[in-house]
């Protein structure tokens, strides 16, 4: 098995894009394409770490976070 499979390595979190980032920075456009997102509604998952928290926590009024459940 591979460490990145469920349950065997970090946690993964659910980062959903809920609001446009047109009229938002640059900056935050630009950390808003990093994380995956191109479009409202889009989903992706992106490994727990404190890289990837700290891009969320830049952009946190665009987005909604669900963390994966360990199984």
């Amino acid at each position: 098995m591979m460490a990145t499979e469920k349950g065997n390595g970090p946690g993964y979190l659910h980062v959903t894009l809920v609001r446009s980032f047109v009229h938002s920075t640059e900056r935050q456009q630009s950390t808003v394409r990093a994380l995956g997102l191109r479009k409202i509604h889009q989903t992706v998952s992106l490994p727990d770490s404190p890289a990837v928290r700290g891009m969320i926590r830049r952009v946190a009024h665009l987005l909604q976070v669900k963390q994966d459940q360990p199984r």
